[in-house]
């Protein structure tokens, strides 16, 4: 007796079902995607508990034909493709001619649909996978499709949905990825007989916005590079914006919303040196391609994608990005995009909030004798500061006098971004003055990114200087620290690092030049316990980079370390000439502005 069967078309349809519809989002997604291949230029979307329940789309597309209206709800029926050849070159949505019929095979489904030409409209109903006839209705031109009781038929698969909120959240998600790809379209939402969305035709800009927010709107850095067969546009976010999550990171490839591991990795790489670890980086991205160039039929999801050259699309994606992110200097944009965040809470009440009650904060006053400044009435102020220094008797006017740089700033009307300094603030921050307010610098961390692009710019020439010591500096080394200068050490010539065994000791012969706060020995030491780490010749480009930045880091300024009105000042200047000076290695904000109006409201002023 035989023991293969052939499995009836019912059973089928619930095996495919299973695979394309495995939640009311699933099956909300294919059938907005039909609609935005029908041309649709409004779609209503209306849900029930989650989708569970009730699915209800409603479009202004080309609807279907009468006679078309069965094959619409039968398996591998669809009028998108025709041969090999098509399926090679997938420019719509769908294409598989399974959706619609796996929502019939475990849902109660009914389609409406008019043509334009058509007098009237015609429905048909399925429940269980098994169609009605087609009869007339009332309908405008498009089509409207309900769905519902999701899994009713196959209560065991019903077990695996979630709660409504849980399957709403998604099919959210859903909504708001077709939205972003298709601004041209008006969507609205309603969830429960409550209006959650509404947007009407935009533009890509305004429909990013409405999606993922003003604060994401604030923070966006636009992209745009074409090469005539690439073509990448859309926004991420600066390096300090810390709403970053994995729920804000979407990737469109051709107008389809795709999980890419090739994409994802060139995001990462572009950011690797300036976002920190725990915080992920927020981005909308549409990579537009030749069809051929990207297999779309990979799974039934449609979500996964192969390219037929990975590498290249990487390489695109990575320096585009990296070109962008390079850019967040302090003379391109702002360091965190909404500076009255800094006070949380205080903007919103009329008093001050019990966070910032604390023991008076002490400030270091550099000598006014040490440098000169650029300030509003800046003689009356610096007046001001002479008790500090035992001086009763009026300053000498020659402190006031600016130098040739700053007079020229001053007749051109322009103050440097960054402005000019006031003060240390316990020898950790620097405090400024700009145009709009006041400006707060994290001392180490821009020095340590004016340190760490340096070390790269001489990387990328050639060998970093190196600076002889005078008298070589010892220390006793371990069996693995030895170990792994021997493997190393020309790797580690090329950074500006003589270093040589000496029996059971490591010499130091020269160092990086040009940092000047560097401990010779502490950060040899680290840097061999880190290259020990990798250990894999295939890490050497990171490896390289990691010796940069643990370089730059040691051979900043310290918090804790004095510096003179003219040191500080220098350290603006270089910030505003630098790329990325805007965070630090390690992803930190390396400064913030106050603006005015915000120190205004912090003190209640026009109140």
């Amino acid at each position: 007796m035989s023991k293969i069967n052939i499995l009836p078309d019912h059973l089928i349809n619930q095996i495919a079902a299973g695979e394309v519809v495995e939640r009311p989002a699933a099956a909300l997604k294919e059938m907005l995607e039909n609609s935005i291949d029908a041309g649709a230029t409004h779609i209503d979307i209306a849900l029930t508990a989650g989708g569970i329940k009730h699915i209800r789309i409603k479009d202004n597309g080309i609807g279907i034909d009468k006679d078309d209206l069965p094959l619409a709800l039968s398996r591998h029926a669809t009028s998108k493709i025709q041969s090999l050849s098509d399926l090679e070159r997938v420019a719509t949505m769908g294409f598989r001619g399974e959706g619609l019929a796996s929502i019939a095979s475990v849902t109660r489904l009914s389609l409406i649909s008019k043509t334009q030409d058509a007098p009237h409209a015609f429905k048909i109903e399925a429940a269980d996978g098994v169609l009605g006839e087609v009869a007339p209705a009332a309908g405008d031109n498009g089509t409207t499709i309900e769905a519902n009781e999701i899994y009713f038929n196959t209560p065991a698969r019903r077990k695996f949905l979630k709660s409504e909120a849980t399957e709403y959240a998604h099919c959210l998600s859903v909504v708001e990825r077709l939205a972003l790809a298709n601004p041209a379209i008006a969507f609205s939402l309603t969830h429960n007989g409550k209006q959650i969305l509404k947007l009407p035709i935009q533009s890509p800009d305004e429909r990013t916005a409405e999606i993922l927010g003003k604060d994401f709107q604030a923070a966006a850095l636009s992209v745009n590079k074409d090469n005539n067969l690439l073509k990448l546009n859309g926004f991420i976010a600066k390096p300090s914006f810390d709403g970053g999550k994995s729920a804000q990171q979407f990737c469109f490839i051709n107008r389809r919303f795709v999980r890419d591991k090739t994409i994802l990795h060139a995001v990462k790489q572009a950011y690797r040196d300036v976002l920190h670890n725990q915080i992920s980086p927020s981005f909308v991205l549409f990579l537009t391609l030749p069809v051929e160039e990207v297999d779309v039929n990979v799974s039934p999801t449609k979500t996964e994608v192969r390219f037929r050259n990975s590498s290249a699309i990487h390489q695109f994606i990575f320096h585009a990005l990296n070109k962008v992110l390079s850019k967040t200097s302090a003379n391109e944009t702002a360091s965190i995009s909404s500076p009255s965040a800094v006070f949380g809470e205080v903007f919103k009440t009329q008093g001050i909030d019990n966070t910032y009650k604390k023991s008076p904060v002490s400030y270091h006053i550099s000598s006014p004798q040490q440098g000169s400044l650029k300030l509003r009435e800046g003689k009356d102020i610096m007046q001001t500061y002479a008790p500090f220094y035992g001086r009763n008797d009026a300053l000498d006017e020659t402190i006031f006098r600016q130098p040739e740089s700053v007079q020229q700033i001053d007749n051109q009307q322009e103050i440097p971004p960054l402005g000019f300094a006031l003060a240390q603030l316990h020898h950790i921050y620097i405090l400024a003055q700009n145009a709009n307010g006041l400006v707060l610098v994290d001392m180490h961390a821009a020095h340590e990114r004016i340190s760490y692009e340096r070390l790269k710019a001489q990387k990328q020439t050639g060998k970093i200087a190196a600076q002889s010591l005078l008298i070589p500096l010892k220390f006793q080394a371990t069996n693995e620290e030895i170990a792994t200068l021997t493997d190393n050490s020309e790797l580690l010539a090329e950074y500006g690092f003589l270093l040589k065994n000496q029996g059971n000791e490591i010499a130091i012969y020269s160092i990086p030049k040009d940092l000047p706060h560097i401990e010779p020995v502490a950060l040899v030491q680290k840097l061999l316990a880190e290259i020990a780490q990798f250990g894999n010749s295939n890490e050497v480009a990171a490896l390289e980079n990691h010796i940069l930045a643990t370089t730059a880091c040691h051979g900043s300024a310290r918090a804790g370390k004095y510096l003179t009105l003219p040191e500080m000042n220098a350290l603006l200047r270089q910030m505003e000439q630098i790329n990325r000076s805007n965070q630090c290695n390690h992803g930190r904000p390396t400064w913030i502005e106050l603006p005015l109006a915000d120190l205004d409201k912090l003190f209640l002023r026009g109140k």
